[in-house]
């Protein structure tokens, strides 16, 4: 084919690459998430944290892609998500080491939250909708 038979460059064309690109990205990430959500509330889900790194990495290259998109909203309630979870769990390590019961009921209680938040989140997607900042 000729270049001058080529059709012209239509920047539609490229902003609905991008969208779909963030949408796929946005998709896995989720995935990944809903994974290690599950996988913290079952016993011997060790595999969650190298699968939270892998959809942190994701999400941390991939956002400034959307910048100025809806899309935008999901990078940082995924991200703010990890984070709080993340304070949660360290703050309430030493129920670990006072008494077995107490530690696993603040991380089970933070797995669920952590797990409800990713769906929230996943629905929003799907439905095109924004994400609360």
């Amino acid at each position: 084919m000729h270049p001058r038979d080529q059709a012209p460059f239509d920047p539609a064309d490229a902003e609905a690459l991008r969208f779909q690109s963030l949408n796929t990205t946005s998709v896995v990430s989720y995935l990944l998430h809903t994974v290690v959500a599950i996988g913290a509330l079952v016993p011997g889900g060790q595999w969650g944290p190298l699968l939270l790194l892998v959809a942190l990495v994701i999400d941390m290259y991939k956002r400034s892609d959307a910048a100025d998109t809806w899309y935008a909203s999901h990078f940082s309630w995924r991200l703010r998500s990890v984070f709080w979870a993340g304070v949660a769990y360290i703050v309430t390590i030493p129920l670990w080491f006072l008494f077995l019961w107490p530690g696993w009921l603040a991380w089970l209680l933070v797995s669920i939250w952590f797990l409800i938040r990713v769906v929230r989140g996943f629905l929003g997607l799907n439905a095109g909708k924004t994400m609360p900042i």
